[in-house]
């Protein structure tokens, strides 16, 4: 089970003030205020749509915000960027790792972007490496890499400085139950090895009940709910399910026309009974 809430302080790695972006005359993220603490673990769940990919690239400095402010990792979104982006990792949707260069490659990259000591780097890498069980696949080109061992290397370079706060967009989105599970794996790792914040999206009720301390569900570009899944669950009754949840909070956003996300969300959970 997560949880471990003890293991979360009261410091605040991300901290928004009426987060907003809007596109023409469409606001897409609105008035958005959310707060993750040292060491939790927070899911963003919500249907196709609804913001959550929006909101986490003006979290990780790749849209500007309309409107509103954010201190992330201590460092303010809109006049610190620079320093935003060096105490953070991010985990994209899309693969972001070179496939034609080896898995210790990738590595060796990623340790110069993120401006490691030269005389660091290789133990570093080697950490990485051994943390992520890609030791003996180290020197095969990443595109031949399964699924799982690819987004396992992508975690292991947007953690290669040791940020405080980890953001991850859909990370298993694709992904089959074994390397789920691996994924899985290396979050609750992170957390436990290094206190690493992380803040993922997810359209899979059994990923955000399984890793989150705490959930926020988006709806229309707004954070319509946050708590913890037993929570928001026992809100509803002694039996309802995340998917009871997610169906009452998103309201309209759950009904016929959103049927295809929704049916992602219960295929997810059943995927892992």
């Amino acid at each position: 089970m997560p949880r471990d809430h003890a293991s979360a302080d009261k410091t605040l790695l991300i901290a928004t003030k009426a987060l907003t972006r809007a596109f023409d005359r469409r606001t897409v993220v609105d008035h958005v205020n959310l707060r993750v603490h040292r060491g939790e673990i927070f899911a963003l769940i919500g249907s196709n749509g609804a913001g959550k990919s929006t909101l986490i690239k003006m979290l990780t400095t790749l849209l500007s915000p309309t409107s509103g402010d954010a201190s992330i990792a201590g460092a303010d979104l809109r006049r610190e960027a620079t320093k935003v982006r060096q105490r953070i990792g991010y985990v994209p949707q899309v693969p972001s790792a070179d496939g034609a260069l080896t898995a210790r490659e990738n590595l060796k990259l990623s340790a110069r972007l993120y401006l490691i000591p030269p005389a660091e780097r290789d133990q570093r890498i080697e950490d990485a490496l051994a943390r992520t069980r890609l030791t003996d696949h180290a020197d095969r080109p990443a595109q031949t890499l399964s699924g799982g061992m690819m987004r396992s290397l992508e975690i292991a370079c947007s953690t290669l400085h040791h940020p405080a706060l980890l953001i991850m967009d859909e990370p298993t989105t694709g992904l089959d139950p074994v390397a789920r599970d691996m994924v899985w794996r290396h979050i609750r790792e992170l957390r436990q090895s290094y206190g690493t914040s992380i803040l993922l999206t997810t359209h899979f009720m059994d990923e955000a009940q399984a890793l989150a301390d705490r959930i926020g569900i988006m709806r229309a570009g707004k954070l319509e709910r946050v708590g913890t899944p037993d929570d928001l669950r026992h809100e509803l009754g002694a039996h309802a399910t995340l998917d009871d949840v997610f169906v009452h909070v998103a309201g309209a956003d759950a009904a016929p026309g959103r049927q295809a996300s929704h049916a992602r969300m219960r295929s997810g959970a059943r995927s892992h009974g």
